[in-house]
């Protein structure tokens, strides 16, 4: 099972785990790239 993670937006990239559906660290990314995707946040715009 892999660790939830606070907040932990790097460049606009948010990993979640494909297992279980819960933000994941950038970290926990790099070494489970089988298992985690990185999704792109867009910027709000007003």
């Amino acid at each position: 099972m892999l660790v939830m993670a606070a907040k932990s937006s790097s460049g606009g990239k948010r990993g979640r785990s494909a297992v279980t559906g819960r933000f994941v660290k950038q970290s926990t990314v790099k070494r489970h790239p089988k298992t985690t995707v990185n999704e792109s946040t867009k910027k709000k715009s007003r």
